[in-house]
């Protein structure tokens, strides 16, 4: 059961996570081969997901045979969130009331959220006090910081091929150094 608390700006709050705008377009999205990468997991894990409406593909699922899902960034960021609370032994049935819970906030207010688990109940936290509460309590074994998880995804998403859904042009974000000697290194 994930704890409903709204968002809300503490004093020494760190800035917003994407604050030049270097957050996908909400039409650009990434067939599944590339967010399986991204997130870590399986292709079977992302089939299995989309089937049973784990996590599904928000910017346009597959129609039949050879039609490709597309996930956004958010849909990215949900999957590896998802493999995080599988990988501490999470059950299923919890991780769907957490996935639920987190559809409902935009990739804004996620950055703000920090996920811990005692191993079957998940619990949100949004503020300092809240993670002292919990951990007080003796309800919390381990955490999953939504940011550092976008943070992440952010760092090797611009590496992966990416797609419009209204068939536009992706335009690609001036990447970081480090990203450019990735590049030219694998280019030749």
């Amino acid at each position: 059961m994930v704890e409903d608390k709204p968002i809300r700006a503490a004093d020494g709050e760190q800035g917003e996570l994407f604050p030049d705008a270097s957050l996908p377009d909400e039409l650009v999205g990434y067939r599944g081969p590339a967010a399986c990468q991204i997130a870590g997991i399986t292709y079977r894990q992302l089939d299995y997901w989309a089937r049973t409406q784990l996590v599904a593909p928000s910017i346009r699922t597959a129609h039949g045979s050879g039609s490709q899902r597309l996930y956004s960034f958010k849909d990215i960021l949900v999957l590896k969130i998802v493999k995080r609370l599988l990988d501490t032994g999470v059950s299923l049935q919890n991780i769907r009331v957490a996935v639920e819970h987190l559809r409902a906030r935009g990739v804004r207010d996620l950055a703000r959220v920090t996920l811990f688990s005692d191993g079957t109940t998940v619990y949100e936290c949004t503020s300092p006090e809240e993670i002292v509460d919990l951990l007080q309590g003796g309800q919390g074994v381990f955490g999953i910081a939504v940011s550092g998880a976008m943070q992440e995804i952010s760092g090797t998403i611009h590496e992966f091929p990416a797609e419009r859904a209204d068939g536009g042009v992706v335009e690609h974000v001036v990447s970081d150094e480090l990203s450019e000697r990735r590049r030219a290194r694998r280019t030749g």
